[in-house]
Formats: C-alpha cells, sequence, structure tokens
C-alpha cells in the first residue's frame, strides 16, 4: 500500500484548519500585545515554519522564507541558562501569512513524493532515531496541535468556530 496520498491528503486538511484559522481572526487578536510573545500571528508563523522545515530532507538543505524574521518561529522562552525570550518581531500581517501558507501548501506534494518514507534517519538529529515516515507523522500532529490551540483561542476569545477538515478535497 502506498501512504503518499494519504499522507498528502492529510497534510492539506491541517493546513486548511490552519487556513481557516488564520483567515477568522479579528484584527484586534492578530497581534493582541497582551499575548507577548504568543500572539496569534506568531502561533501561526511558528506552524508555517516549522511544516515548511520538517518538509525538507534534513535541516542543511532548509531554505528560509524570503520574508523570515529571526526567531519569529519561536513561541517562548528557551530552556537555556538565561530563559532567554525570542527576540521582538514585525507581526506578519494576514496577507504575508496567507502568501506563506500558499508556499508551504504548494511544496506538500512535491516534497512527500520525493521522500524516501523508508529512511531509518529523519534528517534531524535532535529526533534522535526516527525514521523519515514517522517524522513526517510527527510534522502533521504539530500542524494540527497548533492549529487546535488557535481554533480554541478564537473559540473563547470572539466565539468563532473553526469547521472540522477531515481530508483534503
Amino acid at each position: 500500500m502506498d501512504i503518499r496520498p494519504a499522507l498528502k491528503s492529510q497534510y492539506h486538511a491541517a493546513m486548511q484548519t490552519l487556513r481557516l484559522c488564520i483567515e477568522a481572526c479579528p484584527d484586534a487578536m492578530w497581534a493582541d500585545p497582551k499575548d507577548g510573545y504568543a500572539a496569534f500571528w506568531r502561533g501561526v508563523y511558528h506552524t508555517l515554519f516549522f511544516t515548511h522545515f520538517y518538509l525538507d530532507d534534513d535541516h542543511e538543505s532548509f531554505v528560509r522564507w524570503d520574508k523570515h524574521q529571526e526567531e519569529a518561529e519561536d513561541l517562548g522562552p528557551f530552556n537555556g541558562p538565561n530563559g532567554q525570550v525570542p527576540k521582538a518581531a514585525r507581526p506578519y500581517t494576514k496577507e504575508e501569512l496567507l502568501s506563506y501558507w500558499l508556499l508551504v501548501d504548494g511544496k506538500i506534494d512535491g516534497r512527500v513524493d520525493g521522500m524516501d518514507l523508508e529512511s531509518p534517519a529523519s534528517g534531524f538529529p535532535w529526533y534522535g532515531p526516527m525514521g523519515k515516515l514517522e517524522h513526517q507523522l510527527v510534522n502533521l500532529r504539530h500542524i494540527q496541535h497548533h492549529a487546535a490551540a488557535l481554533s480554541m483561542r478564537l473559540r473563547l476569545g470572539a466565539d468563532i468556530e473553526v469547521r472540522w477538515v477531515g481530508r483534503a478535497r
């Protein structure tokens, strides 16, 4: 059985859920100063950045988005000795992140088709002994984790419901 069609469908479904969150977010919630480094826009960027990153073969071949801002992908204090927080970044606009969303979503089919899903290495050594297929499942779970968190923020903060996307259409 070839898992690639199912993997691509689920990637696109998770990404569609994220897009619905972006589109539904009220302007007042997008970069609300009370959210600090966990602003809505930063949650979106974090999700897009790491989806893009982990669709690549390995960490060495990754090319950042041309509008990338240093540490904009980070959501909170690091576990380093000083517990430093991410650098302040100019909030991306919805339009910018929808453009990035298009770029990342557009890479899914080609990247999944080109992957060696039987490789015993993920290409990202900090994941330890994890194969490429399992790492892609982790990447999918990451998208859905953050899309669900953003969806819940919309529901609790603005009474906006984001519909469930079960598979790509």
